[in-house]
């Protein structure tokens, strides 16, 4: 296979549209990495220490992003992006900033910050289809992969770095000035934006006018008609459900009474790593079927869960989700490029926003069911059982003709990205 050389590994960085979406995406997630944790204990230190007060501040957020989500497809795809990029991070920038101000003030109240997140959740429902399309936008096709790897690497690297920063944050000057600080990152964000321009719409004079509702039945037409898409997008609905339940609540509660507290947070970090390492190598080397690779690669998740049910030793949990943290960056980078140049750039936003929707509503579902599953049959056999359902689902989804045979749209014959103003 021919691998890629370091110089064109970078080349989307010298693409003036991508080098600044990129410093603004860079810092959006620093701030991203760092809510997590600020948000959870500006509500615990500050309003209330009930879990349920907490879940319910969680909610205000997803809730809203989930209703929205097809919507914030149909805008995505009708307005220009950046400028719905720009829009959004503003907004958050607002809403994070007066959390921190309640806080900081000892005026926070409950309703309050379930107001305010219930907007950012809103904002977040617009803001992630324009930001998992615009790729296409920014670069040249034949640098697709590359744009997308280099996204994922400052993420993988950031999800290690961000949650430790903002703990520290949090013990040294509070979670007031910890919030604030995203809220930070959100203004910066914005501001980086402005030197990234859409390219021009060209316009055929016979566009119907804007209906939400006749956009939102051509998204669902899109996604029924297109197999490989519908398909994979079920899988993971199930995918989802496991790993977040298995893995997420299972997981912990079983890692304390065998590998510890401290164990759990190498295996975890383990997996960042693994992430980090195949994001590097896929600069170089290139997909050539992204799904078949990809599907094949996330199937690794099957290994750490089965490992931790039947034999959880701390060494081999870790390469266990060194592996998967591979296959999970495999997996991410071949599906974005699947959708990037196989997807109509006029509906891509809607086709993210339905494959989001599928993956979202699935995780509460693997949240609420997997704790009584594990208290009527056992932790540890609902772990086994999990894992090896996760792989089942992974080959079935391989079952699939149009999965495994789609290979790279062909690079079209245009002029390339960097020398368009």
């Amino acid at each position: 296979m021919h691998q890629v050389g370091w110089k064109e590994s970078f080349a989307p960085l010298r693409e003036r549209r991508f080098a600044w979406y990129y410093a603004s995406s860079f810092v959006n997630m620093s701030g991203s990495m760092m809510a997590g944790v600020a948000l959870t204990f500006a509500v615990l230190d500050h309003i209330s220490t009930s879990p349920s007060a907490l879940g319910e501040v969680l909610a205000a957020r997803t809730v809203p992003m989930v209703v929205f989500l097809l919507f914030g497809g149909v805008i995505a795809d009708r307005l220009p992006r950046t400028l719905i990029l720009q829009v959004s991070n503003t907004l958050s920038a607002l809403s994070q900033g007066v959390v921190a101000w309640l806080v900081l003030t000892d005026h926070a109240q409950l309703w309050m910050i379930i107001v305010l997140e219930a907007v950012n959740g809103t904002v977040s429902s617009v803001s992630f289809p324009a930001m998992a399309s615009i790729m296409p936008q920014l670069v040249a096709r034949e640098h697709l992969q590359q744009a997308n790897a280099l996204v994922s690497l400052s993420r993988g690297g950031l999800s290690v770095l961000g949650p430790t920063v903002s703990a520290l944050l949090v013990v040294t000057v509070g979670a007031g000035w910890a919030l604030a600080t995203d809220a930070a990152t959100w203004l910066a964000a914005a501001l980086l934006l402005l030197g990234v321009r859409d390219p021009a719409k060209v316009r055929t004079g016979k566009e119907p006018p804007p209906n939400a509702l006749r956009e939102l039945r051509e998204g669902w037409s899109l996604f029924r008609s297109t197999t490989w898409l519908w398909v994979v997008v079920l899988a993971f609905g199930a995918l989802n459900a496991i790993h977040t339940g298995a893995w997420y609540t299972l997981g912990p509660v079983v890692a304390e009474h065998t590998i510890g507290k401290p164990g759990w947070g190498l295996v975890l970090s383990a997996e960042s790593l693994g992430l980090v390492v195949m994001t590097a190598v896929l600069l170089r080397v290139p997909l050539k079927r992204p799904l078949f690779t990809g599907m094949l690669a996330i199937s690794l998740e099957t290994v750490p869960l089965v490992v931790l049910g039947a034999e959880p030793r701390l060494a081999v949990l870790m390469v266990a989700t060194l592996l998967a943290g591979a296959g999970s960056a495999t997996f991410g980078i071949g599906w974005d490029l699947s959708m990037q140049e196989h997807i109509d750039e006029r509906m891509l936003s809607r086709a993210y926003s339905y494959d989001a929707l599928g993956s979202f509503v699935a995780m509460p579902v693997g949240q609420l069911v997997y704790g009584p599953l594990g208290e009527a049959f056992g932790f540890r056999d609902v772990l086994v059982v999990s894992g090896i359902a996760y792989g089942v689902v992974c080959l079935l989804t391989l079952a699939s003709r149009s999965v495994r045979n789609l290979e790279r749209a062909p690079a079209p014959i245009a002029e390339p990205a960097s020398s368009r103003p």
